[in-house]
């Protein structure tokens, strides 16, 4: 049978194949792996699991949980090719995070955001336009951050107006319909984003146009336009007479989303 390292190593190879990330996942799996070394174990037991997971105790709480979250979802893909290993039980480390409150922006506030991105310098630059159009391409789509700083222009089918998301955190492949001005995307797609400088941009401006006080370091986030794109998208069925149960299944993944022609052009054009 081979060895614990070699069955994480093809895990994370199998895991990695199907679109997942796994930066956290591996490097902690492959710890666990040298600790199991040390300790001469030849299968996973609920005792060394647990103690590795507790290993650091200056950790809080909420990371013991994760790192033990790690090795009970390696055990559970494992035990099918090793009987021996032990699942640790879920519950083992309670820990249940606070989940931060959505915020539902309003019309005005969007407005707001968008009139102050504008404003950014320099005035005659890219930048003032790009980050408008950026928070526009937010607040209609439902696009996560991630998703909106990844694309390119072989994403952007013009004759079909559609706009290819190929990187989102299932591996999924999906498109929003924007049927707007080729120039909504060219400005965005022109630029090297990192999310830490958008995120900052959007923090500052927030504070700019008081969604947030001047020191304040919580409040209304990018995420958040996702769940305004929900509520409203769902407002928009309820009113058009839709069965919502049978699309939520769609609204859930995202993969095709039509945008209202008028509402993306207000939103992103002013």
């Amino acid at each position: 049978m081979k060895s614990l390292r070699d069955a994480i190593t093809e895990y994370l190879a199998l895991r990695r194949s199907l679109g997942f990330k796994l930066r956290n996942t591996a490097a902690q799996l492959i710890e666990f792996a040298s600790f199991l070394e040390q300790k001469a174990a030849p299968y996973i037991t609920t005792a060394l699991a647990l103690e590795w997971a507790m290993q650091h105790v200056d950790h809080q709480p909420s990371t013991w949980t994760q790192r033990l979250g790690f090795v009970r979802v390696f055990a559970r893909h494992w035990s099918a090719s090793d009987p021996r290993t032990e699942i640790p039980p879920t519950g083992l480390l309670p820990f249940r995070a606070q989940r931060v409150r959505p915020y539902l922006y309003t019309e005005e506030e969007i407005q707001r955001l968008l009139a102050a991105a504008k404003g950014l310098p320099p005035s005659n630059g890219l930048r003032p336009r790009t980050y408008h159009c950026l928070f526009g391409l937010l607040a209609v789509s439902g696009l996560r951050i991630s998703e909106a700083i990844k694309l390119e222009r072989k994403d952007v089918d013009l004759n079909e107006g559609l706009l290819i998301i190929r990187q989102t955190p299932s591996a999924a492949i999906g498109s929003c319909q924007l049927r707007a001005h080729p120039a909504f995307c060219s400005t965005i797609i022109t630029v090297a984003w990192k999310s830490s400088t958008v995120r900052r941009t959007f923090y500052n401006l927030s504070r700019q146009i008081g969604l947030r006080g001047p020191v304040d370091h919580t409040g209304p986030r990018l995420h958040d336009f996702r769940h305004r794109f929900a509520l409203m998208t769902l407002i928009r069925w309820y009113r058009a007479g839709e069965d919502i149960e049978r699309r939520l299944p769609m609204l859930s993944t995202l993969v095709i989303v039509k945008i209202p022609v008028t509402h993306l052009r207000n939103l992103v054009f002013g």
